[in-house]
């Protein structure tokens, strides 16, 4: 069996000496290499250029290193009759929950003002609602989206959740579909953005959601840069309809020296930290994904070949 890697920087042959440790049985390929690209049965990749998989004609399988799939999907020449494997673990879970957790405490306390006032030797008492009269909303009930609801409503937030399909979660309240979208932002007092990237999210944290929300509201996102419409943002902190967003994901990353987001005093600046793959852990769990694969065994994040994506 051979299998190529698509991984870009320097730790490019890291990943393969790391993955043909773990798949002694397997010839692995970078994707520079020379190679017979007819002969290779999977391919391992992060944010491989468009028309780059089709030139490999007989792939099985093509899998994720991470658990988003988005910059494989964007691939106009994508072969959609590939099964595609997500990389998730249980770290990924742990750090994302970590992060969401932090900043909506963060917000729900008003951390940054308290800041603000120490910066100016203020003594401010700032006195909040407990966490049971904070209404969080979680856009985006995947994995990743589920854990962190129910992390948040075990700490005590009233937490209430949006996906395209109906949900289920013990302890959430469980909204879908257009219809269900705006009584569903009406009380998301923070609202945090873990959806999926597709043709039919891409900018859905705009104007009209904005106005949606109640006034005050803030804004998490650890989704996707192209999730958020930017200018809408800074017009709604402008107007005071939102107090706050913290913003892990960009359009482009890393996030320019000159854009207006690393200035502005209402918005704080993650760079991509949410939850990162620990590359050790990663290739583990890919070297087990693909021998599953090989025997037919069931594979938890594994997207069937000719999904509607």
């Amino acid at each position: 069996m051979k299998a190529v890697l698509k991984v870009n920087g320097p730790r490019a042959p890291w990943w393969k000496t790391h993955m043909s440790s773990l798949l002694p049985e397997f010839e692995v390929f970078l994707s520079d290499d020379e190679m017979d690209r007819s002969t290779i049965d999977f391919a391992i990749v992060w944010k491989p250029e468009p028309g780059w998989l089709k030139t490999f004609e007989n792939l099985k399988c093509i899998v994720s290193i991470g658990s988003g799939i988005d910059h494989i999907l964007c691939d106009p020449d994508l072969p959609k009759h590939l099964p595609i494997i997500r990389t998730t673990g249980h770290d990924l879970s742990v750090r994302m929950r970590e992060y969401v957790a932090l900043h909506v405490l963060r917000l729900h306390r008003r951390l940054p003002e308290i800041v603000a006032a120490q910066a100016v030797r203020e003594w401010r008492q700032i006195i909040e609602p407990p966490a049971h009269q904070r209404r969080v909303g979680i856009m985006g009930l995947g994995n990743l989206g589920a854990d962190c609801a129910r992390t948040l409503a075990t700490i005590g937030f009233d937490v209430a959740g949006w996906a395209r399909s109906q949900k289920s979660i013990d302890g959430i309240d469980c909204y879908a579909g257009p219809e269900g979208k705006q009584a569903f932002l009406q009380r998301a007092e923070i609202l945090v953005c873990m959806l999926p990237l597709t043709s039919q999210t891409e900018g859905i944290l705009n104007a009209d959601l904005f106005r949606t929300l109640p006034k005050g509201a803030c804004i998490i996102n650890t989704a996707r840069g192209q999730h958020l419409v930017e200018q809408d943002l800074l017009d709604a902190l402008q107007s005071g309809h939102i107090k706050a967003a913290t913003l892990d994901v960009f359009h482009r990353e890393p996030l320019p020296a000159d854009h207006a987001f690393w200035d502005h005093p209402n918005i704080l600046v993650t760079p991509h930290v949410a939850s990162l793959l620990d590359p050790e852990a990663g290739g583990k769990t890919i070297a087990e994904n693909i021998r599953k694969f090989i025997a037919g065994e069931p594979i938890d994040n594994l997207i069937p070949e000719g999904k509607d994506y």
